[in-house]
């Protein structure tokens, strides 16, 4: 643990050293929506439907954890994005409220699109929900309730493995001594049904607390959970048998904040990762600061290079969970928390970029 602390301390955290050249990668860079009527918005999603329009999602209220929070969609056309809409929220059958949480767009490739979300005061004490649309996100089902245990993907999209099946990255905050671990839930049948797996395993002589994996794709066939953690560096852990068992976790040569990333395989093969590159102090337990925001490129998910920053100037709530997919056409499409008062959203063509 003391190693993984010194190399957290030591890993480049400034935001010049990571700066890209190349900043004509970036293609268009926009906000989500200018007002809401809701002070605060984070954990955006952001999905390609079927017929190739842009959707997002995330949650906006009074603040984090206040029961008026609920979920908010919108589709982005040729002309720009659509104005906001609520299409969850947390109104019980007698009339309470619980807030709303961390929504998850995915795509069927055969099907509906997906909203999964959290409901509850609290992560620990959330579970998971869903909705479904038939046609892009123009109209939704009632809520339902996953399966007992299940919470669905926690922060980042399910991806599609090759015999067909969908993983979820999940993940679990318990305890009184905020125990975090990793783990991933998969289904054969197109999301009727779901199992669990074991938690990902952590070394007990370089013990990590880690939340919030996204999926990566590693040649040969394995796959890559990359994740944050409380130990001030990223982490990641690895599967040959398509999500059913994992390796013990490690760390990778980047920095965290403790704050959430989200990262795609790109169709060259490469793997993209958007992340604050910022260390948190090991000895503080809290969250650091959350910029910059940076994109960082990879071959083999361990060693990464810098390829962009993507936000710079200081913010009381910074740039914060992003999330991040590669669209039909091949370009890059970004969201993230802008301040906790908006949603920004930036496309990116991954050929231009550094790195």
């Amino acid at each position: 643990m003391i190693r993984m602390l010194m190399l957290a301390l030591a890993l480049p955290v400034s935001a010049s050293s990571w700066a890209a050249p190349r900043r004509d990668a970036v293609l268009l860079r926009e906000f989500v929506y200018q007002q809401a009527p809701y002070p605060q918005s984070h954990a955006s999603t952001i999905v390609q439907t079927r017929n190739g329009a842009l959707a997002a999602a995330w949650f906006g209220g009074t603040h984090e954890r206040s029961p008026d929070v609920e979920i908010w969609f919108a589709r982005r056309d040729a002309k720009g994005w659509e104005t906001p809409r609520s299409v969850a929220n947390g109104i019980q059958p007698d009339g309470t409220r619980l807030p709303t949480w961390n929504p998850v767009l995915f795509q069927d490739p055969a099907g509906p699109l997906h909203l999964y979300y959290k409901l509850g005061p609290s992560p620990q004490s959330w579970w998971g929900m869903v909705v479904t649309s038939p046609d892009g996100g123009r109209s939704w089902s009632k809520p339902q309730r996953l399966p007992e245990g299940m919470l669905g993907p926690i922060k980042n999209k399910p991806v599609v493995l090759r015999s067909g099946a969908w993983l979820a990255p999940s993940s679990t905050e318990n305890g009184s001594t905020w125990e975090w671990k990793l783990h991933f839930e998969r289904s054969e049948d197109s999301g009727r049904s779901w199992t669990q797996t074991a938690p990902v395993p952590v070394d007990p002589e370089a013990r990590f607390d880690a939340i919030q994996p996204s999926i990566l794709f590693l040649p040969g066939g394995k796959l890559e959970a990359i994740a944050r953690s409380r130990q001030g560096v990223l982490v990641a852990a690895q599967s040959a048998d398509e999500g059913k068992s994992w390796g013990k976790l490690f760390a990778v040569d980047l920095p965290n904040p403790n704050s959430g990333t989200d990262a795609v395989t790109l169709k060259d093969g490469r793997q993209l990762i958007v992340y604050n590159h910022a260390a948190q102090q090991p000895d503080t337990p809290g969250k650091g600061r959350r910029y910059p925001l940076n994109i960082a490129i990879s071959r083999d998910g361990v060693h990464w290079r810098p390829a962009l920053t993507l936000e710079t100037e200081p913010l009381p709530e910074g740039y914060a969970y992003p999330a991040v997919i590669q669209s039909a056409d091949g370009l890059v499409h970004i969201t993230y928390t802008w301040n906790r008062q908006r949603i920004r959203h930036v496309v990116v063509d991954p050929a231009r970029l550094a790195g």
